[in-house]
């Protein structure tokens, strides 16, 4: 009697044990979406530099395409990838955060808050937004490199850092404001947008076909987050390339472009349809290339 009861407490000890693992293997599995992210950001990356480059000249300077090409041909092929290690390091760890933090605090969120999905949603991808903020210096220090004018003042990024460094600590977080307003804007719109979209797109059954919807899915949100903010880049973009100096706001930033660029929408938004191409191209990498590894890994 005593043995037939002993088997019969065996099976609930070992459904126990299962229940105390399988809170750590969750939580493990979880670092799927950082890694994930991290793939894809850095394969986006160094498939996409060039065209980014091109793209960046045009809205510090306000410049043509065929003129902002004609910079880079100057500069030679081997001043192309000059600035890449920045945003290759900035862009990796971002995009980890990016969709890992966001399905972290989506889950804390909503086990700690009664809000609607949607809230819940949204405020995870602000906060997600706001936590690659904190990696400003690296996008700073891109735009120092990628801008010619100080291409004799330093030629790698510890020389940028270093160059940096007898200005303070605030000198690296120059243009943080309006990289904390895109970053917090674009993922609630990314995040909340990226379901139904691909909803709407025809049905998928094979593996190929999941990749091509994928990608049709980030490339137009890309594309279209990319002309939203463009104007938001291109403040930022005039910010981060001054060096010392006084800090001025979002709003005076602003209007000294628009009085540069002789009020002119057409000229606020030169190097919009290159941005239109490029994030066109670069989200739809980066979403296909994560729900891919999403899927294997």
């Amino acid at each position: 009697m005593m043995d037939s009861e002993a088997h019969e407490k065996r099976p609930p000890i070992l459904t126990s044990s299962k229940q105390d693992i399988s809170p750590h293997i969750a939580h493990v599995s979880d670092l799927r979406h950082y890694l994930c992210g991290y793939c894809a950001a850095f394969n986006n990356v160094a498939l996409t530099f060039p065209i980014q480059k091109v793209l960046f000249r045009q809205q510090l300077y306000g410049i043509k395409t065929r003129d902002a090409v004609l910079q880079l041909k100057r500069d030679g092929f081997r001043n192309l990838y000059r600035g890449i290690l920045p945003p290759l390091m900035q862009k990796t760890t971002t995009l980890a955060l990016m969709f890992g933090l966001y399905e972290d605090l989506s889950c804390l969120l909503r086990k700690h808050i009664n809000t609607p999905e949607f809230a819940t949603r949204s405020l995870a991808a602000v906060l997600a937004g706001a936590t690659e903020a904190v990696f400003t210096p690296l996008e700073r220090v891109q735009t120092l490199l990628q801008d010619h004018r100080h291409h004799d003042k330093f030629t790698n990024t510890y020389q940028a850092f270093k160059a940096l460094k007898c200005h303070g600590i605030r000198e690296y977080y120059r243009g943080l404001v309006p990289i904390l307003f895109r970053n917090g804007c674009s993922n609630v719109l990314f995040f909340g947008l990226r379901g139904p979209i691909k909803e709407h797109l025809p049905t998928a059954t094979t593996h190929s076909a999941h990749l091509v919807n994928d990608f049709i899915c980030g490339g137009l949100l890309g594309a279209m987050l990319g002309i939203l903010f463009f104007p938001m880049n291109v403040v930022k973009a005039r910010m981060q390339s001054q060096i010392g100096g006084e800090f001025q706001s979002i709003p005076e930033v602003f209007q000294k472009i628009w009085l540069e660029r002789d009020r002119k929408l057409i000229n606020l938004f030169r190097g919009a349809h290159l941005n239109y191409h490029r994030s066109l191209i670069s989200w739809g990498i980066i979403n296909a290339t994560y729900e891919f590894l999403l899927k294997v890994i």
